[in-house]
């Protein structure tokens, strides 16, 4: 495995990887992008104090059978840590797939995803290249044709809105959450479930705080920072350390160089509401950041993905309300792919009417802004 990281950051990068539980392999300088490296760690045997789940884990049988997780962790408490984070990350309890930024000035440059990976540390080419190696990758022939952009990592591909389009796509389907999910769990989950357990975290509330810290960043630093001021967990006790891990956390965030740091504090706002109603368990429901999270709310679609109406199935033109759907998304995508500057988020609005009404009449048809089946199939074939 590989992160493209600030040459800056390699000491530090290399201190949080190993605390994760990978092994270091190399960090090099980047052969195309000055002042950054490219550091290589690979899956590390779990060291000697490790919790006997994590250094003898049970079948995957076994697991499904008890309802348990890794760490102790049931999978609905799973489901709550991730939930929280996802609404730090996307506002969304069960994230947005589909969603496409861009901030300006970040070293990250295009980001797409439930847990917003980046196209500047290398790991945006990863996820799409093991989504387009599914042979029932619906996007898949349309992204592997920017695999070898992405894993050079073209920093053009920034303004290519007809690739955003396809990335907002994809996320209507199921292969590509799935892949999202794995990746991402292997990526930020289970090594943020390792290094709690290594501290003997194992309440869902903390393993939730360490899951923040390993996505947000700057887990090791922040975990020595309190273990200094207060002692280990085994001495303080595991709430009491949280407790002040958060504090620590926060007054971190508070005072950071980085402007664009210091408005993220809300996240230890969100875990210090948590911590003092004492949902520990984080049983259900919860309200975290203004949304729920139940058991309604986590097996619900996820936002802004679609799973019909298939297209042909209905003529698409303006209407009240709205037309959404998944064939409202191929439509958009179709004239996206015919040069037309639509973004296809899947909502038949007015831009959309009028986008279209305009590109009928371009092509010698009758400029009403109206798609019937036999267009539709057209423009989405």
């Amino acid at each position: 495995m590989e992160r493209i990281i600030p040459c800056t950051d390699c000491a530090e990068k290399t201190l949080d990887v190993e605390q994760l539980g990978f092994r270091v392999t190399g960090c090099d300088p980047h052969p195309e992008r000055p002042g950054f490296c490219v550091l290589r760690f690979e899956d590390g045997s779990p060291s000697p104090g490790a919790g006997a789940s994590l250094a003898a884990p049970a079948s995957a049988d076994a697991r499904a059978a008890s309802g348990t997780v890794a760490g102790g962790v049931t999978a609905t408490q799973a489901a709550v840590a991730k939930a929280i984070v996802n609404l730090f990350e996307t506002g969304e309890v069960l994230g947005q797939y589909g969603k496409v930024t861009l901030i300006p000035g970040d070293t990250g440059h295009l980001t797409f995803g439930r847990s917003q990976t980046t196209l500047g540390s290398g790991n945006l080419g990863k996820l799409l290249q093991q989504y387009c190696a599914n042979p029932g990758a619906r996007f898949g022939a349309r992204l592997a044709a920017y695999l070898p952009r992405f894993l050079a990592i073209d920093e053009s591909l920034d303004d290519d809105h007809r690739l955003h389009n396809v990335l907002r796509a994809s996320a209507d389907d199921p292969v590509m959450r799935d892949t999202q999910d794995a990746f991402f769990d292997r990526t930020y989950w289970e090594p943020a479930l390792r290094a709690a357990s290594r501290l003997g975290l194992h309440s869902p509330l903390a393993v939730a705080v360490v899951y923040d810290s390993v996505v947000h960043g700057a887990w090791l630093a922040m975990r020595d920072r309190t273990t200094r001021a207060i002692g280990e967990p085994a001495s303080v006790g595991e709430q009491a350390w949280i407790d002040a891990y958060v504090n620590t956390r926060r007054m971190w965030l508070e005072t950071h160089a980085r402007a664009d740091l210091r408005p993220t504090v809300y996240r230890m706002h969100a875990f210090r509401g948590l911590i003092d109603q004492g949902f520990w368990g984080l049983e259900l429901p919860l309200v975290v950041r203004g949304k729920e999270i139940s058991s309604a709310t986590l097996a619900a679609l996820p936002p802004g993905c679609y799973d019909g109406p298939q297209p042909g199935s209905r003529p698409l033109t303006l209407a009240t309300p709205l037309a959404r759907g998944l064939d409202v998304r191929l439509l958009q995508l179709g004239l996206s792919d015919r040069g037309v500057g639509i973004l296809a988020d899947g909502i038949f609005g007015r831009t959309s009417f009028n986008l279209l009404k305009a590109w009928k009449a371009q092509h010698g048809l009758v400029a009403d802004g109206i798609a019937d089946p036999a267009l539709i199939g057209e423009l989405t074939a």
